[in-house]
């Protein structure tokens, strides 16, 4: 009997002891399914809200105006230097007899290109003959017309008519010396007495400068004429080259002539070529909004070659105050691009801009913050993914 009694006893302690577990596990499963409270409340429209407690990683600064050196970089191609290279056309018509310079060749200034037989200046040389006789006539019928009217022996008119007769053989004469002279024909030949002239059907086409040949269109035997379109040879100093490229009307007060510039082409990657800004444009393209500016850069070891592309990068700010602002601040959405401006702790409004790039780790702003306002400068995108999610 008291057997039973204690284990009756020892199983209402089990299920005692039992029932407590069980409330304890009831009421901690309980308290898991309750939601936990959101510490970011949903941002309103275009404000985002307390990012920096949640994303520490957020830095903030203020836009200020900067006037240190930046490179205004800018695209455009390698070219002829202006004034040092020549497209060069025959005057006249006729058949090559020598070619005597090659591709590649340096030339001077005045050195022969290629000897052409033109039967041009053989009908000009026939004319000069022919008005330099009608000279001479018209000069001695002008004397003794004179002569003979101091004499009075010959009316006034008949003077006047002799005088104008020599006013147009000294112009006819003028025109066929002139012709002669434009064929290249020297002038120390036509001041010699007509019988100890020697003047022949052949010309001597000569380069108008130094430089090097980059061009040749001709061989011997061909035929030519006289069309300015027919480049015959192209002769040009590649010791100083240019490089044009285009700067927006938005940077134009940027730039001046005298600058310093370093250009970079594909060819050389990370070789810097000195260059100067030579001249800026006068006119705006009206469909890219541009202006041509040109700068001289040096070329004596011939490693730029005419019609590269090329990027050329010109020191600027030292002149100019330029507001600028850290490239990873500004975010584009749709084409848009814009910041985020601190209005207040956990506060950013998002305020569309406009830049302008100034080197790889800034841009210029043109539109859209003052100096003194705060934006933030790192992490941008943790607000923008807020936003997103808000």
């Amino acid at each position: 009997m008291k057997f039973q009694v204690r284990l009756m006893t020892v199983s209402r302690l089990l299920f005692s002891v039992t029932s407590v577990v069980c409330l304890l596990l009831l009421s901690a499963c309980g308290s898991a399914e309750e939601p936990a409270a959101s510490k970011i409340a949903p941002p309103p429209a275009q404000v985002a809200g307390p990012v920096a407690d949640s994303h520490p990683r957020v830095e903030t600064a203020l836009v200020e105006v900067g006037s240190g050196a930046h490179e205004l970089t800018l695209v455009g191609k390698v070219a002829y230097g202006e004034d040092r290279y020549s497209r060069i056309s025959s005057p006249l018509q006729g058949r090559v007899l020598e070619v005597r310079v090659h591709l590649g060749e340096r030339v001077k200034a005045g050195s022969v290109l290629l000897v052409l037989d033109s039967q041009e200046i053989a009908l000009a040389y026939s004319d000069y003959v022919k008005e330099d006789s009608e000279l001479q006539y018209a000069t001695r019928a002008y004397d003794l017309a004179k002569d003979l009217y101091e004499n009075k022996a010959l009316p006034l008119k008949d003077l006047k008519q002799a005088e104008n007769e020599l006013t147009k053989a000294r112009a006819e004469f003028r025109r066929a010396k002139a012709r002669l002279l434009s064929l290249s024909v020297p002038v120390e030949e036509l001041e010699k007495p007509l019988d100890r002239q020697k003047i022949t059907s052949r010309f001597e086409m000569k380069s108008p400068l130094a430089g090097i040949v980059v061009e040749r269109n001709v061989t011997p035997g061909q035929s030519i004429g006289g069309d300015s379109g027919q480049v015959v040879f192209t002769v040009a100093d590649l010791d100083m080259l240019q490089v044009v490229a285009d700067v927006y009307e938005r940077d134009l007060a940027l730039v001046r002539t005298r600058q310093s510039a370093n250009v970079n082409v594909e060819a050389y990657p990370g070789v810097n070529f000195p260059a100067t800004v030579s001249s800026i444009g006068d006119v705006v393209d009206p469909t890219s909004r541009t202006i041509k500016l040109r700068a001289w850069v040096n070329n004596t070891d011939h490693r730029l070659k005419p019609e590269m592309f090329a990027r050329l990068h010109i020191q600027v700010g030292e002149a100019t105050p330029l507001l600028l602002i850290l490239r990873e601040a500004v975010l584009e959405v749709d084409g848009k691009q814009f910041v985020y401006v601190v209005e207040g702790p956990d506060r950013y409004v998002k305020q569309s801009v406009k830049v302008s790039t100034i080197s790889s780790d800034y841009v210029r702003v043109l539109e859209g913050l003052k100096p003194g306002q705060r934006i933030v400068t790192k992490n941008a995108v943790l607000i923008k993914g807020q936003e997103v999610k808000g």
